[in-house]
């Protein structure tokens, strides 16, 4: 960073936003710990458990929903502390859940929280931040991802563990039933005090200064960007963000149309095919799968934990390298590893090379080409890419395109599986990988180092 920026009050801010990651990876991620424990105790057949896996992305379609419009209405800050309320409801609710079908209510309710997180954490710091560190910045999102679902695996183990090793003392009470008889509700309670900080934190932080530009606040936002920077520097951005709104109004049927049609696509086809490359499956069902490929369920809890180590280290590779190397050449790299790991986890299934430590030697390469790639590259670009007057809603509808692509494939999921194996998903995902060099060679823009509103004026002049 230059000497320009106030560091500490930018990553402070920043740091503060990222939590919705974090507790967007452990609310997702935590499930993958509970599912074998919730099936053994309701019976729950292969529909069910999709339906009881895919209820918390259901929740975040309409979490993108509602984020967009009133994120664009209210302001960004305050619909994110809507999503912490949510976080501390959901993690309540669900550890006193009474039967599985309330369970899947909350964690519906709990996956609006997670849709509402995923459209406006990584927005917000893409608006707060300068140009030169807005990649590494934004990136601090899916890092907060990978640190909440590592923390979500963490806590699975460690719990699963406790129950384990207390299974049998003759003990009664609150420990017994949370812990002890039923540790998935325990699990899923452990995401409450990272819910509380979050809501707490979101009151120190101010309101995004380009959505106070576009609500005529110009004196405040000129005040948050002179905290943020120096004064000069701070009166260019003002003039850059009225510069950009005197292009005229923007609608979203715009996004239709030439210019911004390529936009739309580039951030739509990134955050589809992230998706499509089966990370989801991977952090939901590994734990299920190790254990199918013979592992008992506490060495895949265990074991899995090595995933989300290797989740976080290499996301900091995007923290480091994304504003200086760029976001194209940091996707092929990533794509050319994911497609091959898949390719070899398929190989493995389809040849009966099940060994526990070689599915998760397999399963975390995999992980590591994603992590500094298409995890954080697709919120970064779709975070940037859009005219200030429609980002909110813009970014919503991209985002709503993750999780909707979410929720179909871990619905299916366990009926795909019982249908052409697991050997024949993973070869699956490698072929949905297969389009996105093309359209890293051909479509996708560098946007390294670029304003928000260069960025914008570019889809303009086309």
């Amino acid at each position: 960073m230059g000497d320009k920026i106030n560091k500490t009050y930018l990553w402070f801010i920043c740091i503060v936003a990222a939590l919705g990651g974090l507790l967007f990876g452990y609310d997702t991620a935590v499930i993958s710990g509970t599912i074998g424990l919730l099936r053994n105790q309701f019976n729950l057949s292969a529909g069910m458990e999709g339906t009881l896996v895919s209820a918390v992305l259901l929740g975040s379609i309409v979490g993108c929903l509602i984020a967009g419009y009133f994120s664009d209405k209210f302001g960004r800050k305050k619909v994110l502390i809507l999503a912490g309320m949510l976080f501390i409801i959901a993690s309540l609710g669900c550890s006193i859940a009474p039967n599985i079908n309330t369970l899947i209510i909350i964690r519906l309710l709990g996956g609006i929280g997670v849709g509402i997180a995923s459209v406006l954490s990584g927005l917000y710091i893409s608006e707060i931040s300068p140009p030169d560190v807005r990649g590494r910045m934004t990136s601090l999102f899916q890092f907060a991802i990978t640190i909440g679902i590592l923390l979500a695996l963490f806590v699975n183990a460690s719990l699963k563990e406790i129950a384990y090793n207390n299974i049998h003392t003759s003990t009664s009470g609150f420990f017994d039933w949370m812990v002890v008889k039923e540790t998935w509700r325990s699990m899923l309670l452990a995401m409450l005090i990272p819910s509380l900080f979050f809501t707490i934190s979101l009151f120190f932080v101010p309101e995004s200064p380009r959505w106070l530009m576009k609500k005529k606040f110009v004196e405040k936002a000129r005040s948050v960007l002179r905290k943020i920077t120096d004064e000069k520097t701070a009166e260019h951005e003002i003039k850059d963000i009225e510069e950009s709104f005197k292009q005229g109004s923007v609608a979203l049927s715009d996004l239709l149309k030439p210019g911004l049609r390529k936009a739309f696509f580039v951030a739509m086809f990134l955050a589809i095919v992230s998706e499509l490359s089966g990370i989801t499956v991977i952090f939901y069902y590994g734990p299920d799968i190790l254990e199918k490929a013979g592992l008992k369920l506490s060495d895949a809890l265990g074991g899995f934990v090595s995933v989300g180590i290797v989740n976080v280290l290499f996301t900091i590779i995007a923290l480091w390298k994304l504003d200086s190397i760029g976001r194209r050449p940091l996707l092929f790299i990533g794509n050319a590893g994911a497609f091959l790991s898949m390719l070899a986890l398929g190989s493995c299934f389809l040849i009966g090379r099940t060994e526990g430590m070689l599915l998760v030697l397999l399963i975390c390469t995999f992980v590591a080409f994603f992590a500094f790639s298409m995890g954080p590259i697709k919120w970064v670009v779709m975070s940037e890419i859009f005219p200030t007057e429609i980002r909110g809603r813009a970014v919503a509808i991209t985002s709503l395109a993750v999780w909707v692509t979410d929720w179909i494939l871990n619905l299916i999921f366990p009926m795909i599986r019982e249908s052409i194996g697991i050997a024949g998903i993973f070869f699956l995902f490698s072929v949905f990988l297969i389009p996105q060099f093309f359209f890293i060679w051909k479509v996708m823009p560098e946007t390294k180092g670029k304003t928000l509103e260069e960025i914008e004026q570019s889809w303009h002049h086309k």
